[in-house]
């Protein structure tokens, strides 16, 4: 009885005030136990979960492990569960589920992931919680059963997912700077996935934009990976969110890479893929963004580019459509609010015509400014946007862009020239 107790309430406790009143405790700690036994995207504990609520369905999966399947099929077949019809190919495909699930079975223990994760400070969001993303409903059984979060700012407003290469090239950073940008001057979230490269380059812009961004891991939410990117997250998790389906010491892997981009293509409402080689993992987002019908954009490049094949691909395939201006994928989002941001003038200056090339960010004429307007001290946003003559927030923007050129640091007393 103790032990039910002490589980009931740190799983109150995990959701957190408010939450902990929305939802059924036993279901909530149900969902946690399957996400210990389960990988993310796990289509046949999905199908359990929703069809037979997740208590009911751990326990007949638990007595299945020892009285065989037909409990469980019988179950199934009397409440219509989505397949159950077709029966010797619904038991087999159980079967071979619980011949996965069965190593992890005996080993589950709520209350030590629940205090692993208190031990980090994330929450845990369960549906019916209102910090649960219902985008990630259009999933049906490969949504998560549960979500672990840490989060100093909730995301608000519809999202932009931008995705791409981790060996990115200085036109790619240039490009996904001005689409972070223009995203959250349309306070749109940008959803990323915390990796080197354009994912790191998109979450730098909307901190330093001071606009919400969500990291989607591939392993635990105390699993901060790369590790290059352990301060970057970390600044994350106070600006926005870090979200997470495993439990807590799940270690990121290959295959749990490629689930999470599954979480990334769902959380936007539209995805751009903004560098990608012929296999990268950004295609596999466009992917699911596509089966999801979420509008997918792809940024071209040089034709001799290998960071660019992947996009050309794309857009050569009819999957993508090709991003002329920062602002078209950032419109496709705004679009089902009656918004848009085609037409206005770029933060960093008019848009080019038709018969101008596009400048370098060493040519953008605010981060010249900017950089005219340090001197021989490092200075803070506010004294560079007095001497610049520039609003502070498209100060914080030209910023940011110079410090991916590489022409300014972050210090202690402000910024300086590097």
């Amino acid at each position: 009885m103790n032990e039910a107790q002490d589980l009931l309430g740190a799983t109150a406790a995990a959701v957190g005030r408010g939450g902990a009143d929305a939802v059924d405790l036993v279901e909530a700690a149900a969902r946690v136990a399957w996400s210990t036994v389960v990988e993310p995207g796990d289509s046949v504990a999905g199908l359990l979960v929703q069809a037979l609520g997740a208590e009911r369905s751990f326990a007949l999966v638990r007595a299945a492990l020892d009285d065989g399947l037909q409990g469980l099929l019988d179950t199934c077949t009397d409440e219509a569960v989505p397949g159950a019809e077709s029966t010797a190919a619904f038991a087999e495909t159980v079967r071979v589920a619980l011949e996965r699930w069965g190593p992890r079975l005996g080993r589950v223990d709520v209350l030590a992931t629940l205090d692993a994760a208190r031990s980090v400070g994330a929450r845990l969001v369960v549906p019916g919680t209102a910090s649960w993303p219902r985008a990630v409903d259009d999933l049906g059984p490969h949504a998560p059963v549960v979500l672990w979060t840490r989060s100093g700012r909730r995301a608000s407003g519809p999202a932009l997912a931008v995705v791409g290469s981790r060996a990115n090239t200085v036109a790619g950073a240039e490009a996904t700077a001005e689409i972070a940008s223009t995203a959250a001057d349309a306070g749109c979230t940008v959803v990323s996935g915390g990796a080197y490269g354009i994912d790191a380059t998109a979450h730098r812009v909307a901190v330093a934009a001071g606009t919400p961004t969500v990291a989607v891991l591939a392993g635990g939410i105390d699993q901060l990976y790369p590790t290059g990117n352990v301060e970057l997250l970390r600044n994350v998790a106070r600006q926005g969110t870090l979200l997470a389906e495993s439990p807590p010491g799940t270690r990121p892997t290959r295959w749990r890479f490629l689930a999470r981009n599954r979480l990334i293509a769902a959380l936007g409402a539209a995805t751009v893929v903004v560098e990608a080689g012929a296999r990268s993992g950004a295609l596999n987002t466009a992917h699911h963004a596509a089966q999801l019908g979420r509008p997918v954009f792809a940024v071209p490049g040089a034709f001799s580019s290998s960071a660019s094949v992947g996009c050309h691909r794309l857009v050569a395939d009819g999957r993508a459509q090709i991003v002329v201006g920062a602002g078209d994928p950032v419109d496709a989002v705004l679009g089902a609010h009656g918004r848009s941001v085609r037409g206005r003038s770029s933060r960093r200056g008019d848009e080019p015509r038709g018969d101008e090339p596009l400048g370098g960010g060493r040519q953008d004429p605010e981060v010249v400014r900017v950089l005219d307007a340090l001197g021989r001290r490092a200075l803070d946003e506010q004294e560079i946007a007095v001497r610049a003559g520039m609003s502070t927030g498209a100060v914080v923007d030209a910023l940011a862009l110079a410090e991916l050129q590489g022409l300014v640091r972050h210090t202690v007393g402000g910024w300086a020239r590097s």
